[in-house]
């Protein structure tokens, strides 16, 4: 059992960033990592995914050119450097562990998750 645990969440404003990071308590290093977000009354989202070595990341049309995903291995961490946030990215984020190498769109395909972090972007 691996516990996923986010933080970096916050207010900012439109056109500011953040940084979230996702604490792994287990090894990551085979496993296809990703970021999800979900607004009130929507679905949860796909953001951002890497396979097991960082070498090749995927990312939602919305955040294209502007978030970042990343990942280090020996620290057991994810990180999502997000840039330019607009108000519709307001959602709760959510860090999640794939049992494969290679990242999937579908939430369902993941079988971790964390408890996910608050971002709001508002003037």
């Amino acid at each position: 059992q691996v516990q996923l645990v986010e933080s970096g969440g916050g207010t900012v404003q439109p056109g500011g960033s953040l940084r979230l990071s996702c604490a792994a308590s287990g090894r990551i290093d085979s496993y296809a990592m990703g970021w999800f977000r979900q607004a009130p009354g929507k679905e949860r989202e796909f953001v951002a995914a890497t396979t097991w070595s960082g070498e090749t990341t995927s990312y939602g049309d919305s955040v294209k050119g502007r978030f970042t995903i990343s990942r280090d291995n020996a620290r057991n961490a994810l990180y999502l450097q997000m840039n330019s946030l607009k108000p519709d990215d307001t959602a709760i984020y959510y860090c999640a562990m794939r049992l494969s190498r290679w990242p999937h769109l579908d939430p369902v395909e993941y079988a971790y998750w964390g408890q996910g972090t608050q971002v709001t972007v508002s003037s």
